[in-house]
Order: C-alpha cells, then sequence, then structure tokens
C-alpha cells in the first residue's frame, strides 16, 4: 500500500534549541519536536557550544515526528539555522574545538584590524556586511592568532547547516544563503571570497561546497536513517539563515512589506531584486534565488528581556503569583505612560551592526529619577528596541528608496501584545502577527515544499503556506509621542557619547575585563 507523501519538515536549529515541524501544503503544523541547546559563556562576551548537541538534538527530533508519523509521509527536509555560528571540523565531521556563536563577541580588535587593513567600505561593498564580531570572519582571524594549532588541523570551518548536511547526506555543502551571513561570501558572484580568504592565509577549499537555496543539496545515508528515523533517500534541501527564511515564512518576497523577528536578537528586514550596499544594512542572499534580504540587525532582542527578568525581575514565587516574571513585568508595563516617565535606553548591550557598525558600543539608560521603577526600566527597554527598529527601518528605506507599509511580527517576542503595540506607535503603521510564531522554521518548511514539486515556485509556495494573524492599529497620539522622542532625543544620543562609550570598553578591555 503505498503512502503519499503529503508532509515536509522544516528544521530550525536555533541558538537555544532544535526545532523540527512537519507541515502540511497548507502551512499547517501537523506535528512538532524540540529540544534544548546549552549555550556556555566560559569569559564575558563568550559565547560557545558543543557542536555534537545540534546533530543530537536533530536526531532526536527527527525520531520523536518519526515515531508519531509514518516517515514515508516526509516528501522533503530542509534546515534553517542560527547564523554566522561556526565551527572547525576534522575530515570525519568531528568537532576540533566548541563553536564559537554569533552572540561572541571577543573579536573586537580583529574588528578593528580588518578594517584598517581592507577598509570597512570595501569589505561591506564586498561581502554586503561590515565587519562586526557577530560574523564568522573576525573570529576566523582570532582563531589564527589564539589557536593557530586547530586552524591547522581543521579540515573545513563549517556553519551549522553545512555541518548538520554532512552528518545528514555524507556530503560537505551547505546553502550560498547560510554561508553569507559568515561575512566571507562575494556577494555579486555568488561564491566564496577567494581573495578575501587568500590574504587572510585560508583557503576556499576549507569550506563547504556552494549551492543555491532550495535546491536538493542529497539524500539521508542509511546511517543518519538509522540515527533519525527518516528513511533513507528522503531528500535534503538547501535552506537559508533563520533571519532569511524568517523573511520567507511571512511572506516577505516583494517589496513593500518588511519583517520584525524577535527573537534572542532582533532582526527586521525587506526584500529587494538588487544587490545594495550600504551602511544603513547588512545585506544577505534571499531564499528567493537571485533576491536579497536587506536588514538592520540587533544582538539584543529578547534576549535584552531575558537578561533583565533574570537579573532584576520580580520573585513570582514570593509574590505567590500563577504568572510568569515576563507576565508580572508587561501587565504593570502597560500602565506606564509612552516614554517611560523620561526614561530611554539605547538598547546595545552587544555593541551594534548597522547603522554604526561598532563593536565597542555598549547600552546607554538615560533619564533615572527617583521616581523609576521596575516596569518603568522594562518598558524603557521594550521601547528602546522599537525605537532602533525604527532608525534601521528609515536607513533601509532612505537607501533603497522604498517605504514600508506593513510590518509582520514574528519570534517569542511577539506573544507580547504590549511590545506589538508599541512597534506598532512606534512606525505609525499597521503591525500584524505572523499565522504562526513559527515563521522561521515555516521558511525552511517552504523550501523544502517546493523542491519537492507541491508548488512551481517559492513565491507560490509562500503565497499558500502563510498567513497573518492579529493586527495592531497605531494610536496616533502615541505615535506623536515617540515621533518627538526619536526625532529629538533617541536618534542623535549614540553619536553624542559615542566617543566616551568607546573609550570605555577600550579601558575595559585593556584592564582585562574589569575596570581599574
Amino acid at each position: 500500500m503505498s503512502v503519499e507523501r503529503d508532509l515536509v519538515i522544516g528544521i530550525d536549529s536555533s541558538t537555544t534549541a532544535t526545532k523540527a515541524i512537519a507541515w502540511d501544503c497548507y502551512g499547517r503544523a501537523v506535528a512538532d519536536s524540540r529540544v534544548g541547546i546549552e549555550m556556555m559563556s566560559p569569559r564575558p562576551d563568550w559565547y560557545e557550544q558543543h557542536a555534537e548537541e545540534w546533530w543530537q538534538a536533530l536526531c532526536a527530533t527527527l525520531r520523536d515526528l518519526s515515531t508519531r508519523l509514518d516517515p514515508r509521509r516526509f516528501a522533503a527536509v530542509c534546515i534553517t539555522n542560527q547564523r554566522e555560528t561556526f565551527v572547525p571540523v576534522d575530515a570525519a565531521g568531528r568537532p576540533l574545538r566548541n563553536a564559537l556563536l554569533w552572540l561572541d563577541a571577543r573579536s573586537r580588535a580583529e574588528v578593528q584590524a580588518l578594517n584598517e587593513r581592507f577598509g570597512r567600505d570595501t569589505l561591506h561593498d564586498l561581502t554586503g556586511k561590515g565587519p562586526s564580531t557577530t560574523q564568522g570572519l573576525s573570529k576566523l582571524v582570532w582563531l589564527q592568532t589564539h589557536e593557530p594549532e586547530v586552524v591547522r588541523r581543521t579540515h573545513k570551518f563549517v556553519e551549522p547547516h553545512a555541518y548538520l548536511v554532512y552528518h545528514l547526506t555524507g556530503r560537505w555543502a551547505t546553502s550560498l544563503a547560510c554561508a553569507d551571513p559568515m561575512g566571507i561570501v562575494d556577494m555579486r558572484a555568488g561564491t566564496w571570497a577567494a581573495d578575501l580568504l587568500h590574504a587572510l592565509n585560508l583557503d576556499t577549499a576549507q569550506f563547504a561546497e556552494i549551492v543555491p537555496p532550495g535546491m536538493v543539496i542529497g539524500e539521508v545515508t542509511d546511517v543518519a536513517a538509522k540515527q533519525t528515523g527518516l528513511l533513507a533517500g528522503t531528500p535534503v534541501v538547501a535552506g537559508a539563515g533563520d533571519g532569511q527564511c524568517a523573511s520567507l515564512g511571512v511572506n516577505v518576497t516583494q517589496p513593500g512589506r518588511a519583517y520584525i523577528n524577535l527573537g534572542t536578537a532582533m532582526v527586521s528586514g525587506v526584500y529587494s531584486d538588487r544587490y545594495v550596499a550600504n551602511r544603513a544594512c547588512r545585506t544577505q542572499c534571499s531564499p528567493v534565488q537571485g533576491g536579497f534580504v536587506l536588514e538592520e540587525v540587533l544582538n539584543a532582542g529578547t534576549f535584552l528581556v531575558s537578561w533583565f527578568v533574570d537579573s532584576f525581575g520580580p520573585d513570582v514565587r514570593d509574590l505567590k503569583l500563577p504568572l510568569s516574571a515576563e507576565e508580572v513585568l508587561e501587565a504593570a508595563a502597560s500602565k506606564v505612560p509612552p516614554g517611560a516617565l523620561g526614561l530611554m535606553v539605547v538598547p546595545y548591550w552587544k555593541g551594534v551592526m548597522p547603522p554604526y557598525w561598532d563593536a565597542g558600543a555598549r547600552g546607554i539608560t538615560i533619564g533615572w529619577t527617583g521616581a523609576h521603577r521596575q516596569e518603568h526600566f522594562y518598558r524603557a527597554l521594550l521601547e528602546g528596541i522599537a525605537f532602533e527598529h525604527r532608525l534601521g527601518m528609515d536607513g533601509i528605506c532612505a537607501a533603497t528608496g522604498q517605504p514600508v507599509n506593513e510590518f509582520i511580527l514574528l519570534g517569542g517576542g511577539s506573544r507580547s501584545a504590549l511590545w506589538c503595540q508599541i512597534f506598532a506607535d512606534m512606525t505609525g503603521q499597521p503591525v500584524v502577527r505572523a499565522r504562526t510564531a513559527e515563521a522561521t522554521n515555516l521558511g525552511a518548511g517552504i523550501l523544502a515544499a517546493t523542491a519537492a514539486g507541491w508548488y512551481a515556485d517559492v513565491r507560490d509556495a509562500a503565497n499558500a503556506m502563510t498567513g497573518t494573524a492579529h493586527v495592531f492599529e497605531p494610536d496616533a497620539a502615541t505615535h506623536a509621542v515617540y515621533d518627538r522622542l526619536y526625532q529629538e532625543v533617541y536618534r542623535g544620543l549614540f553619536l553624542a557619547v559615542q566617543p566616551y562609550v568607546d573609550r570605555l570598553t577600550a579601558l575595559n578591555d585593556a584592564a582585562g575585563d574589569r575596570l581599574v
């Protein structure tokens, strides 16, 4: 008896967990599985993971799905992944050290050295991004300086997509839309930037083969089938980085719409048919072949909220309330007027990329008075991230000449009704929730569905498989408050104190992460 191949699996290998979801042709989640992944911080600003856990978590989630659903139904699988993270491996795919995460900021000195050697704008024009501690480029240079023996023994430097594809298929290959966030891809050519790598004493042979997103990159091997529960021969489709897949999962495949992904980082982006290299954004390859995603990114999205809740939030056990600390703070912050009684946050807890490209940037809070409490600072954090979103979008719209008329919110932070409303009031435009909070994973499912032949192309698949939910309309009076705060204070605030912030960071670095 034949079984219809009516499902695809989207796999999101993210910073905190691996999530595998089985999707049908309408973009409905049929079953899902999630396994957490530990993140380690051995020193301030250092963030690492055991890459083996990426594979172990993937196997566990796929085995779970395969026990609940007939694996003969799976037409294809596709991976989206945390971007910029990478691990050096030997010829057998064994990690030679812990993976260095996108959050890791140990390479500030290397960023400065790259800027001086090659020129920030030259690198930005080539790779679509200025050097930053987020990308793999600066951390590759850090490894050469501090762990040369690891570099000498490395067979391949691979991001999570390439690592998992190898273990699934036995092929050292990755998607262009997963490789390019590393900051070492020639964006016009769609290949590794050979001249740049050669200048750094690296070679393209030390990286996985690049293929277009959406193509079948290989098939599940017999060995991987036993470990995952998938059928041997199941097609594995080249995916895209989590930000690009998020754009696909909310159908941002034409100009005029933008997505706001409120995950560990906040990433917002628009689609472009043409390559744009501008300091206002970082440019990534789109899951739509031949297109690009122009992004503004803040490495402190829900990370910043979680940091505040963990460090300074209420102890709900003492309050004896059946609510989370976040719910308690949100309820209190919703009663605070816009502007948080004059408290403002610039949320550069982990440096800043667009538009300033300053690895030494740090968070700023101004306006403290004795009237401020937990809920005021909590609201100021939410507003600060929304102010930064507006700053980024203003720059992108100016660079492209294309206005944005609608914003699609997704990610864990989109569950906060207060935060959604703040974004609507900040932009003065409607903000709509994605139909699923797992839009990143759905983007991988859309690529798998297209490769399986369900749809003529990626845009047709996105039209059929995506949707939106609640609409948050902007309040005119609140928008006027935010607009004045943005124009008169926020937009110029960081530039006014940037030299002092950078000097403070440099002094702290010189003192070994402890000020004297």
